[in-house]
């Protein structure tokens, strides 16, 4: 294989990653604002914006302080960070609402759904 083909094939792969891990956090989040009380997302749509928006915010995280906005990647650290997410996303998406309390809760029921779902998050 030569080094363009391997260049072509690894940016092929490099974007269903990122699609994989637009969906993979589209589930996660739709399953979370359906079990935590005071989160609502109002359609498909901006439950696909708010996925790509907590994807980059965890993104910009991981990329300027290395930890990972994660409830059970970091310890305390990652749930405050995930629960800081939740609620910050709300300020970037119409149609995403989570109370201070809902993104406390939603960051322990985001965390246990990512646990469970399989698949390396990493890029």
């Amino acid at each position: 294989m030569s080094n363009a083909e391997s260049n072509v094939n690894s940016g092929t792969s490099t974007v269903w990653q990122i699609i994989g891990r637009l969906i993979g956090a589209a589930v996660v989040l739709a399953i979370t604002a359906f079990f935590t009380p005071g989160f609502s997302i109002n359609n498909i749509w901006t439950l696909i914006i708010a996925a790509i928006v907590l994807t980059v915010i965890d993104y910009l995280i991981v990329k300027f302080t290395g930890l990972h906005a994660s409830p059970f990647g970091k310890g305390f650290v990652g749930f405050a960070l995930a629960a800081i997410t939740l609620y910050v996303t709300q300020f970037f998406v119409a149609g995403y609402t989570i109370s201070w309390m809902a993104a406390i809760i939603g960051a322990l029921i985001y965390g246990v759904i990512d646990y469970f779902i399989p698949g390396n998050q990493n890029m």
